[in-house]
């Protein structure tokens, strides 16, 4: 009978560090893709027939007064959220913050903020700056 728990023969050393790195880095890779697929259903998932302007969820929330707007910003703050967990610095941050607070303005002027969603994205800015730092990241570690 084989012995099971952590005296078992086949156990797994423990990983090295360059293993640890690659790993993180691997996380570091899809965390980035997820949020760059989210920034673009929000920013510019559809484009207008016969003409090459797109526009994505954000701008159709924001046709649902008030609710919309809270939602559409909310997944933008969990971009940001999620730059912070990543290691985005706070100067960094703070840019993106502003992204998102200057599309919620624009935002909450009806009508004008619904053309102005359609061209102002702050969300695929946003993902551009964390790429930006995931990039020099990168380039620091290797």
């Amino acid at each position: 009978m084989a012995v099971r728990g952590r005296h078992a023969a086949g156990r797994r050393p423990p990983p090295t560090a360059a293993a640890a790195a690659s790993g993180r880095a691997g996380a570091d890779e899809r965390a980035q893709a997820r949020l760059e697929a989210i920034a673009r259903l929000l920013d510019s998932r559809w484009r207008v027939p016969g003409t090459p302007i797109r526009f994505g969820a954000d701008a159709v929330l924001n046709l649902l007064p008030g609710v919309g707007l809270l939602a559409a910003k909310g997944v933008s703050a969990y971009l940001i959220w999620e730059a912070r967990r990543l290691g985005v610095p706070s100067g960094t941050l703070l840019r993106m913050v502003g992204n998102v607070a200057l599309d919620a303005v624009i935002s909450a002027v009806p009508v004008a903020g619904w053309v102005g969603d359609v061209f102002y994205r702050a969300n695929l800015r946003n993902v551009a700056l964390l790429r930006e730092h995931l990039d020099r990241k990168g380039r620091a570690t290797r």
